[in-house]
């Protein structure tokens, strides 16, 4: 959410930015939102100067009364509660209109910075740079869903029976396997530095508006019926939500945090014929990070964040690719993002496996995080990424580590995990 006061200075760069962002229909809102910012300074000023009146009249009828003359104090009297009353209907308008800009502001798109692509949507987004070499073995991988039945890993007909379609059983070395990579990326998160946290996995209605647009909230969230309550999408919602309305010591700065929860999903819409099996699905778990930093601070972690997924990932044998998110394909609290991308040998291209977001203040206006520094106040800036997500994860683990007899090889940063063994064999 942008400060009311940038919108007033720079109305131009504010549409620009929504231009760049392929939003022209929420050009109106600008004039709009700053038609009401007029109407809202005129009513503190009106109100000011009736209070002004007030101070002054009470100090007449003082005197008045002092004097006996208590026909006239009687009709200052009169103006005096006209004036409250005045007063109290401008406070009623005033609520309101805050309330209006504060809608329209949650609408209009963060500034996304300079460096970011103009594009219209994800189809221009730009690579950035590859991580290890593309590999394509001499022999035929399945689709994830066939390499997990060879290992009795997987029970998708269960699932459905039990909650439906997007559900999945995980079994035997495949489930393991699963549990390992996210104990490994945990791990991987504390040897940089990271603090360790296992957050509430829902979150109010206040944090979910805090944390993400209404769009973004209407594709994903579980609300749970009869509570103020949603299932979070990631667990950056509650990890940024612990922050609300506080404030942090610039010497607090930064907090750099790593967490663990399951995910769950809406996943309207419908998919290709790639994203069947456990691709796309409404339950799944994450390692996450995110970081509440100084302004100046936050470019510089933005980097920190996803080379340690791209680090992550080639330490476990995975080829990867970062994408920079054009200006169409950003939310609109971000200012800059990247996604991270796996090899697949099966498909010949890689597929996204992870995004790293730098939000600037916005996050922080939304949910009241403040820094206190020696001379000033301001607003914190939030940044998130992730670690590890499998299912998905796994699948580029899978295609990635699958040897021409059907086994697994088990990466050695990921062996003390699974037992200490080295490799995987199916069972069928």
């Amino acid at each position: 959410m942008l400060d009311i006061k940038f919108v007033r200075s720079n109305p131009e760069a504010v549409k620009q930015n929504i231009k760049n962002k392929f939003q022209d229909e929420k050009l109106p809102l600008v004039d709009e939102v700053l038609e009401l910012d007029q109407k809202n300074r005129d009513i503190k000023q009106e109100v000011e100067a009736l209070r002004a009146e007030k101070n002054k009249i009470s100090k007449e009828i003082g005197a008045l009364m002092a004097q006996g003359k208590k026909e006239e104090a009687a009709v200052l009297k009169q103006k005096v509660a006209e004036n409250a009353d005045r007063m109290e209907a401008l406070s009623a308008e005033e609520k309101e209109v805050e309330e209006n800009i504060r809608k329209i502001m949650m609408i209009i798109p963060n500034i996304i910075d300079p460096s970011v692509p103009i594009g219209k949507d994800d189809s221009e987004n730009v690579e950035v740079e590859r991580y290890g070499e593309p590999f394509v073995p001499d022999f035929e991988i399945p689709y994830h869903t066939e390499i997990m039945e060879r290992f009795n890993g997987i029970d998708l007909d269960s699932a459905r029976r039990v909650a439906g379609n997007g559900f999945y059983y995980l079994m035997g070395d495949i489930a393991r396997l699963h549990s390992s990579v996210i104990s490994y990326a945990r791990d991987f998160m504390i040897d940089r530095g990271f603090t360790y946290c296992v957050p509430p996995f829902m979150i109010r209605s206040n944090v979910v508006t805090g944390v993400m647009s209404f769009a973004e909230m209407d594709a994903m969230m579980y609300k749970i019926e009869g509570e103020d309550l949603y299932l979070i999408g990631t667990s950056e919602h509650s990890m940024i939500g612990k922050f609300i309305d506080t404030q942090l010591q610039e010497a607090e700065l930064p907090q750099t945090l790593t967490s663990y929860s399951p995910c769950f999903r809406k996943e309207k819409g419908a998919h290709g014929i790639e994203e069947r099996g456990v691709y796309r699905i409404h339950q799944f778990e994450k390692q996450e990070m995110i970081v509440v930093c100084k302004p100046e601070d936050s470019m510089e972690w933005y980097d920190k964040l996803w080379k340690n997924t791209v680090d992550l990932f080639r330490s476990l044998d995975v080829p990867v690719r970062t994408l920079e998110c054009c200006s169409g394909d950003l939310a609109d609290l971000k200012v800059k993002s990247v996604d991270v991308e796996a090899w697949s040998p099966r498909q010949k291209k890689y597929f996204e496996v992870g995004s790293c977001s730098n939000l600037g203040d916005a996050q922080a206006r939304r949910l009241g995080i403040r820094v206190k520094g020696d001379k000033t106040k301001y607003f914190a800036h939030t940044l998130n990424n992730t670690v590890a997500a499998p299912p998905r994860m796994l699948i580029a683990f899978l295609e990635n580590n699958l040897q021409a007899d059907g086994s697994v090889k088990i990466p050695e940063a990921l062996r003390p995990y699974m037992g200490g063994n080295a490799v995987i064999t199916p069972k069928n």
